[in-house]
């Protein structure tokens, strides 16, 4: 019989690298992205080739893989250079939770492991429907501002704003989530925060260190409830900005977390 599955893979981004992992055919990767940090182990034990919008085509050329798994219109450029040197590229381009779990199962596919990564998805999903259960009963949802960028604002990440509803907040910026590109989500003027007055708010500036101090620096920002009440939270970006396993259970669970302390403070559960 002959073996379909690829056994040179290069990962540009995270979640492909955790995915594999969590199948245990950590084996197959021969590179990965220098942003990667989930699993632990994996940024140890194989070669960093990538940054997100950078490669080094080279390296990854030297690495003789039978299969490079990108992410989105943002890797374009980089896939195609590496299919013009006749290298298998696979560019996924999930967004919603829907599309995220397809995705785990689709690379489970390509490894022979179809089966665990569709268990893997039903887990996920039990844990979402566990969270949903206990948020739908709450009377006082807390708004939600979200920012994965400071400058310019940029808000509404689809899964983010999926997330946020199901762990029982209403995303501010909800209606941008239909947006796949950044520069679509974006909020042009600050006063539209202010205006949607959140609760909470929540940052993860996608590879950089949140600093509250210039957050709270923002003129009139100081008017916001979340504000006021002192509900900003980073969320760290390995484990909400990855549309893969992280942002399915630890990004959600740090979301509840705080959303539910909220609850816990100003309504009855």
């Amino acid at each position: 019989m002959i073996d379909f599955r690829p056994e040179r893979i290069v990962c540009l981004t995270e979640e492909s690298t955790e995915t594999l992992y969590l199948l245990g055919e950590e084996d197959r990767i021969v590179g990965i992205s220098g942003f990667t940090v989930r699993p632990e182990q994996a940024r140890k034990e194989k070669p960093k080739v990538s940054l997100f919008t950078d490669a080094s085509n080279d390296k990854i050329v030297d690495l003789k893989p039978d299969l490079v798994i990108g992410f989105s219109d943002i890797q374009a450029d980089i896939a195609s250079q590496l299919i013009k040197k006749g290298i298998n590229v696979w560019v996924s381009n999930q967004r919603s939770l829907k599309e995220i779990m397809a995705y785990i199962i689709q690379l489970g596919s390509w490894v022979g492991k179809q089966e665990e990564a569709t268990e893997l998805v039903k887990n996920y999903q039990s844990r979402l429907d566990e969270i949903k259960t206990i948020t739908q009963s709450w009377e006082n949802k807390p708004k939600v501002y979200f920012e994965e960028w400071y400058d310019p604002l940029i808000s509404g990440i689809s899964w983010v704003s999926e997330l946020i509803e199901i762990a029982g907040g209403v995303d501010c910026f909800g209606h941008l989530a239909v947006e796949s590109l950044a520069k679509n989500r974006i909020i042009a003027e600050h006063e539209e925060v202010i205006k949607a007055n959140p609760d909470v708010i929540f940052a993860s500036w996608c590879g950089k260190m949140f600093k509250k101090e210039r957050l709270l620096a923002r003129e009139g920002w100081e008017k916001i409830q979340a504000v006021k009440d002192d509900q900003i939270f980073e969320i760290d970006s390995s484990i909400i900005l990855q549309p893969g396993p992280a942002a399915l259970t630890d990004g959600v669970e740090e979301i509840f977390k705080y959303l539910k302390s909220w609850c816990d403070s100003n309504v009855s559960i």
